[in-house]
């Protein structure tokens, strides 16, 4: 279904670059640590167990900090910038 001067297609294209962007994002967010694990978490000192070390190679941070930062992280909200009207009219 193509709407005004778009070509067919035009509007699945754009919602699946929107979609690609998105997973994109949130994949280089959460990349996995590398390298050698810190034996002292980075942010309260306390020992990492080294069960966690071997687990997750890379990790900095104890569990209860990993926990915190977890809970603390807030979505954000998408804008399909794509497809908003103001992008548009620019």
């Amino acid at each position: 279904m193509a709407g005004g001067w778009a070509r067919d297609g035009a509007v699945e294209e754009q919602i699946e670059a929107s979609i690609r962007d998105e997973l994109a994002r949130l994949k280089s967010q959460r990349a996995e640590p590398q390298g050698e694990s810190l034996r002292y978490c980075a942010e309260c000192e306390e020992e990492i167990p080294e069960a966690r070390r071997l687990a997750r190679p890379g990790v900095k941070l104890c569990i209860d900090c990993q926990q915190d930062r977890d809970s603390a992280y807030k979505m954000r909200g998408g804008i399909n910038r794509r497809g908003s009207k103001d992008s548009q009219l620019k």
